[in-house]
């Protein structure tokens, strides 16, 4: 069984992409929306939260569990492994493709506070973004939007605007999302970027898809591919039925 946690419905994301390569296998996803968000927690609390959820969810059958969560990756998934013998599986940030992919030269990052002062964060931006300029900004509001079910309409693009123009304004031509919330805003960042800088193409990067086929790759090198028929176990810390909506309706 695969299990997957994020601090809410965010992680959704990322096993919507993992579904893609792996429909027929069992999993379980918990969303910790009673501690959502982890943005601005301390390393201690995230580090604790995970290791609750970890051991439930081992209890269930979890052989490979994904941290599909940008801070908590950062927080805790060190200590993760050292305390559980499950494999792990985590969030890395998308700045290598990103830096690639710019023809501005120019990468936008958008992530939480926890994610953007990370050290895997700032060591990933080091070792790939040397010949590139990174500008970054917190995506404020986005993670509340989304756990509402809001990703379309004037209110999402209003908070969605008010945190990417800084980037496009800077003449970033590729965004980064650096938070698993942020792909379910994807088409309104483009409506937005298509608006503000018609003139310039800009790309949006989800490292979902890079974490989906890792997670794939790992499982068939151990022999955890069961292909036992897709079954899904939702579970929350806050309100499952607004998980169970979310899932219904975005997924």
């Amino acid at each position: 069984m695969i299990g997957i946690f994020d601090s809410g419905v965010g992680g959704l994301s990322v096993f919507r992409e993992i579904r893609k390569v792996l429909p027929e296998e069992k999993y379980i996803y918990w969303s910790d929306s009673a501690h959502c968000p982890y943005g601005e927690k301390s390393q201690e609390y995230i580090i604790d939260r995970a290791r609750f959820i970890t051991r439930h969810m081992t209890e269930k059958g979890a052989d490979i569990i994904v941290v599909a969560c940008n801070t908590a990756t950062a927080a805790a998934i060190a200590t993760l492994r050292e305390e559980f013998p499950v494999k792990f599986i985590g969030m890395e940030p998308a700045v290598k493709p990103a830096a690639k992919a710019t023809k501005t030269g120019i990468v936008g990052v958008l992530a939480t506070a926890g994610t953007l002062k990370a050290s895997k964060y700032i060591d990933t931006c080091a070792q790939w973004a040397e010949d590139v300029r990174i500008v970054e900004h917190v995506g404020q509001g986005f993670v509340e939007l989304v756990e509402n079910g809001i990703t379309s309409g004037p209110q999402a693009e209003d908070i969605v605007r008010e945190s990417l123009c800084p980037l496009l304004d800077e003449g970033s031509d590729t965004i980064v999302l650096g938070c698993t919330h942020y792909p379910f805003l994807s088409e309104v960042i483009l409506k937005i970027a298509a608006e503000m800088v018609p003139e310039r193409a800009v790309t949006v990067i989800d490292p979902a898809p890079a974490v989906a086929r890792h997670l794939m790759e790992v499982m068939q090198e151990d022999g955890l591919i069961r292909r036992d028929g897709f079954s899904m176990l939702l579970e929350s810390s806050g309100d499952l039925k607004k998980l169970e909506y979310i899932y219904n309706n975005l997924l």
